[in-house]
């Protein structure tokens, strides 16, 4: 055999030598010396310290078929014990990021020749994890470099393709969301198309409330893409209220966007300040489901709830609302409709009291009303129309009150703005006609300012009073307008401090003692008995104008006037002091109806009234003609304050017509003169026109014949 081939084979021989023996030294390894190496190379990848304390170990595996480097080039399958990650130097929640007692990872070793530290595979056993997201939105778990490390960006890139967890458990703290738990997170053994990827259970607490909850959600790799969305699906409780989603995060990293069909329900809609970070009263229990947008990039987070249908007690709801969660206070805006509501479910929203709120209060407040006062003079809360703004409109077909009458119809625009309370309008129809209202409470300061306009046509006087159904008899209808300012602490104040003006007139119809004794209008019905005694009244015409200042109200016109008799009233009703002073005076038109020929009083309390008969000379006795001279005047004075006009000579407007008032006006008054009684009696007066004369207090005088 030539010299040279011994060489060579030799040569090939010992290379061959070499190389099992530098993989036999590398098999059979001590690999614990690389680790300080390890550490480093990947802590320049994912800026972040990192430390490997338990034991590594290496063995080799042939690349995949679709592998970019040789095939020639083996595999190392890296093993690590108890490997530690700190956190960024920023993160206060603790100086360790991850901990995990098994960390095995297979690395590409052709991309080491291009500076990428790539991980086909990183399986994690018996890990910690602790998720911390600051105020300013700077977050953990992005492996990206900080400010001072992007000045001199490391060499070395990171790439981790496939991730798979064994009892792996997190802790998230968010300080911006007040929100801190831990969960438990295992890999889906074989991922289906839906992209979901782990199994997770988590329990904590989000603003002072318990959490818990499980689901599935999408791989944590794909947290790190922020193109795809992150999908999920759960059901989480906080306090007593359930939260069922099912939908995607984009840039989960960043929370920058979520899609999600959204189930809330719950016991009380007070549980929801944990979540909303509002306070919201007692409620019913509800439930509701919906589309759940939001767009969560920078301070002002805008949560849009679309097509939402719900039920609160046994009251529906259904719309779309959006909630900017902005400052200095957030912003609900949107479109509620319903089908039935029940201001036993809803009172507590919009103010008012139900059996359940007032167990609360019970317990939350020691106030008592007054015994001898008869208006509310609990001080109203306007705290949490200093917390949000609001722009909503609602429509409702039907609102039920208890044993009320119900109202239909109902449109309201309600816009809440740095605590001043707006409702125009607040519209709905009742007792067979409609109110149409325009409502602003400035709640900035201690004493709310009220402003009210209110406007009242074609209420049924049948259905007004409670009762009135089941008596043989003819009803009108009413109508009236309202001008009010006052302010106050309590709807006592508001009223007791007022100013502005009262009109109501109602067209023909009947009254008896029984049907204003079930109305509880005792003055009136202490009135009724002593002028017409049990019997029915047929009533042409009812009509009112008060004055209202600093909470007196001082009847200009006041009158009832029936086919054969004539009822005026005269004098102040104090809203401050709860009390009444008012002169009754009695007239027949024709043959005498009743035997009273003097005028009787109205005193006492809103609580205790006093009615009876004014001592002294009794009146002269009013005779038809005399009484048809000056039936008219009061009439014609009150239908022009209250647009109350028409050219048929029918119900309230005949008395004006009668008497030179006709004139051609337009509005309630309009329409209460449509309503024609069943009978009425021609009149013949005249008027004398003349100035309105002012008492001290600058009140028109009441005209009375």
């Amino acid at each position: 055999m030539p010299r040279y081939v011994k060489i060579t084979l030799w040569s090939l021989f010992g290379l061959l030598l070499a190389v099992v023996a530098a993989a036999a030294l590398l098999a059979s390894a001590n690999w614990n010396f690389a680790r300080p190496w390890v550490s480093q190379r990947v802590a320049d990848a994912i800026h972040r310290p990192v430390q490997i304390r338990g034991d590594l170990d290496v063995d080799w595996l042939r690349p995949p078929q679709d592998a970019d480097g040789p095939r020639w080039l083996p595999w190392p399958r890296v093993t690590a014990n108890q490997v530690v990650v700190g956190n960024p130097a920023w993160a206060g929640a603790g100086k360790t990021m991850a901990e995990a007692s098994r960390l095995v990872a297979t690395i590409d070793s052709g991309a080491l020749f291009h500076r990428v530290f790539r991980l086909s595979q990183l399986h994690i056993e018996d890990a910690s994890l602790l998720l911390e997201r600051q105020e300013n939105g700077a977050v953990n778990w992005a492996l990206n470099a900080s400010t001072e490390e992007a000045k001199t960006p490391s060499e070395w890139k990171f790439d981790l393709q496939s991730l798979s967890l064994t009892s792996v458990r997190a802790q998230v703290v968010d300080a911006s969301r007040e929100l801190d738990f831990r969960t438990e997170l295992d890999s889906i053994a074989q991922p289906g198309p839906d992209g979901y990827g782990l199994e997770w259970k988590a329990q904590g607490r989000y603003r002072q409330a318990e959490l818990t909850g499980e689901g599935k959600s999408g791989g944590v790799l794909s947290l790190r893409d922020g193109a795809e969305p992150f999908p999920f699906r759960g059901k989480v409780s906080v306090g007593t209220t359930t939260i069922g989603l099912e939908g995607s995060v984009t840039r989960p990293q960043s929370l920058a966007a979520l899609d999600v069909r959204l189930i809330l329900a719950g016991d009380t809609m007070a549980d929801l300040l944990p979540l909303l970070g509002v306070a919201l009263p007692e409620t019913p229990p509800y439930e509701t489901e919906g589309r759940l947008v939001a767009t969560l990039e920078g301070e002002d987070d805008v949560w849009r709830y679309e097509e939402f249908k719900g039920v609160m007690g046994k009251s529906d709801l259904r719309g779309t609302l959006e909630y900017h969660r902005r400052k200095p206070r957030p912003l609900l805006t949107g479109e509620v409709q319903s089908s039935l509501l029940r201001l036993r479910d809803l009172g507590p929203l919009i103010g008012l009291e139900t059996s359940g709120m007032e167990k609360r209060e019970k317990k939350e407040s020691d106030f008592k009303q007054p015994a001898d006062k008869a208006l509310p003079a609990k001080p109203l809360n306007t705290d949490a129309w200093k917390v949000m703004d609001a722009d909503v409109k609602f429509e409702g077909e039907k609102i039920l009150r208890d044993k009320d009458l119900p109202l239909d119809d109902i449109k309201a625009h309600v816009v809440l703005e740095d605590g001043v309370l707006s409702l125009k309008p607040l519209n709905f129809g009742f007792a067979g006609g409609t109110l149409a209202n325009e409502l602003v409470l400035d709640g900035r300061d201690e004493r709310i300012k009220a402003d009210l306009s209110a406007q009242a046509r074609h209420l049924k006087l049948k259905q007004l009073f409670p009762g009135a159904e089941r008596m043989d008899a003819s009803f009108g209808e009413l109508f009236g307008d309202a001008k009010l300012k006052g302010q106050g602490v309590s709807l006592a104040e508001l009223l007791g401090n007022s100013n502005g003006e009262l009109q109501a007139m109602a067209s023909r119809g009947t009254i008896s003692r029984f049907l204003l004794e079930a109305a509880g209008l005792n003055v009136a019905n202490m009135v009724m008995v002593q002028i017409f005694g049990d019997e029915q009244v047929i009533m042409d015409c009812l009509a009112s104008d008060f004055a209202v200042k600093d909470g007196v109200m001082r009847a200009r016109v006041f009158r009832l006037e029936t086919d054969d008799a004539v009822v005026d009233v005269e004098g102040r009703i104090n809203l401050a002091e709860e009390s009444l002073d008012l002169r009754i005076l009695p007239q027949n038109k024709t043959v005498r109806v009743f035997t009273l020929r003097s005028p009787l009083y109205a005193k006492g309390t809103f609580k205790n009234p006093d009615v009876g008969v004014e001592k002294g000379p009794l009146a002269a006795r009013v005779g038809a003609a005399v009484a048809l001279g000056v039936v008219a005047t009061p009439f014609a004075a009150i239908l022009p304050l209250l647009n109350v006009g028409t050219d048929q000579s029918t119900g309230c407007a005949s008395f004006a017509s009668a008497g030179g008032a006709k004139k051609e006006t337009t509005g309630a008054g309009r329409d209460a003169a449509k309503e024609k009684p069943e009978s009425n009696k021609e009149i013949q007066s005249s008027r004398t026109d003349g100035a309105e004369e002012k008492d001290e207090a600058g009140f028109p005088k009441t005209i009375t014949p």
